[in-house]
């Protein structure tokens, strides 16, 4: 199995984080171009913003399918057919004659880039050992946040350079480019078992893992974690649009450059995983979580900059300690566990928009971090229950020692 500082580990890695890359800056590429769309198509802004939320709702319920694909005809086929489809998404999206085009392909691009993360993930569990998986599967987070971070900055640059179909071309061009990379570096899988595409087994899998406290309350931080910080970056725009700060558009499109933190944080985590309990993890991500919303209170632009860093820190950390949990501990059907926590976090945070909409023009800023801290109370509760089953699992395994000892 891969080990960490090998060769191999490093190939396989950077191959994984490659393809994270590309899902994520596909995913995100849109989001400052959504004015554009409005003015040439002539739509609404929120019919223009589809574009956004409906790709991440496909893309939570099409990790379902997933998981069945995977299990049948492995990882490394399901990320190189996905980068290749996904691609072409990119380039349909450069012709769209109409908004229904460009909707439509980016349901496609969506439904096809669903099985990277579901197959990486798996891929992880499987192919790498117990400390080397924690430790890549930091850093394939973070390559999230540098792909999501990324794609929205290259949009933006090179639609002011050429045009947003041109832009288009071009993360289509960046997207093959990323794809080789994964085809020459990604290992074949030597531990991987297929295992025969059956709906009913298929069900059954899913509905074992709900049904497991340990696998549950994963999916739950998971979901809720990504609304929270969907949610805050949405209407932390408006807030600072409006008194007392005024922030231009501008200014407020270079806000997505705190993800940064992310990067930082989820190889953090990976690495803390190798010393601390990963609940230890999660609960330091909540914490700074909670911190960064009380800061946010604070009427002062810097320190709501500050809040953001803390927050995108504290998110990505906790999301790759919750990540692992799933990966450590699935029994079976690894794909599938893994699975079930992206469709969670995507469908969490397609939810957003309504629990925030619902709180912003009742009660503005204060009703929207407020609603994040009783979330992130949910948050701390079920990761908790998280420990006390970590807790029961190693007393278990110091008794069943002691008792081999006495018996020789």
């Amino acid at each position: 199995m891969i080990d960490v500082k090998t060769k191999t580990f490093w190939k396989a890695t950077a191959a994984l984080g490659a393809s994270s890359l590309l899902i994520f800056a596909n995913m995100y590429f849109p989001q400052p171009l959504l004015p554009l769309f409005t003015e040439e198509f002539g739509i609404s802004e929120t019919v223009s913003s589809l574009t956004i939320s409906v790709s991440l709702f496909v893309l939570g319920i099409s990790f379902f399918l997933y998981t069945a694909l995977s299990d049948a005809f492995g990882r490394r086929n399901i990320i190189f057919i996905a980068m290749v489809l996904g691609t072409l998404g990119t380039l349909a999206i450069s012709m769209a004659p109409t908004f229904e085009w460009l909707l439509a392909a980016r349901i496609f691009q969506a439904a096809a880039l669903a099985g990277i993360p579901v197959a990486a993930m798996a891929y992880i569990s499987e192919e790498y050992k117990m400390k080397a998986m924690t430790v890549a599967v930091g850093i394939y987070i973070s390559c999230n946040s540098v792909g999501g971070m990324g794609g929205r900055v290259l949009s933006g640059v090179l639609t002011d350079v050429w045009d947003w179909r041109s832009a288009f071309v071009v993360m289509a061009s960046v997207s093959f480019v990323l794809f080789f990379i994964v085809y020459l570096f990604l290992p074949r899988s030597k531990q991987f078992k297929s295992r025969p595409f059956q709906l009913k087994e298929v069900l059954a899998d899913n509905k074992e893992h709900l049904a497991n406290p340990v696998m549950r309350y994963a999916y739950i931080i998971g979901g809720l974690h990504f609304l929270v910080f969907i949610g805050i970056f949405n209407f932390i725009t408006y807030y600072l649009s409006g008194e007392p700060f005024h922030v231009s558009t501008a200014v407020l499109g270079l806000l997505f450059l705190t993800y940064g933190a992310g990067t930082v944080s989820s190889t953090l985590a990976g690495k803390a995983a190798q010393k601390w309990q990963q609940t230890s993890c999660i609960f330091i991500g909540i914490g700074l979580m909670a911190l960064a919303l009380l800061l946010s209170f604070i009427p002062s632009f810097p320190v709501v900059i500050i809040a953001l860093l803390v927050l995108s820190f504290g998110f990505f950390f906790a999301h790759s300690s919750s990540s692992s949990w799933v990966t450590r501990h699935a029994k079976k059907a690894k794909a599938s566990a893994s699975g079930l926590y992206l469709t969670s976090y995507y469908l969490g945070g397609s939810l957003g928009s309504f629990y925030y909409g619902w709180l912003w023009p009742q009660f503005g800023w204060p009703g929207v971090a407020a609603g994040s801290l009783f979330l992130l109370s949910v948050t701390f509760v079920c990761t908790k229950g998280m420990a006390r089953m970590e807790a029961g699992e190693k007393q278990a395994v110091q008794e069943y020692a002691k008792t081999a000892d006495q018996n020789g």
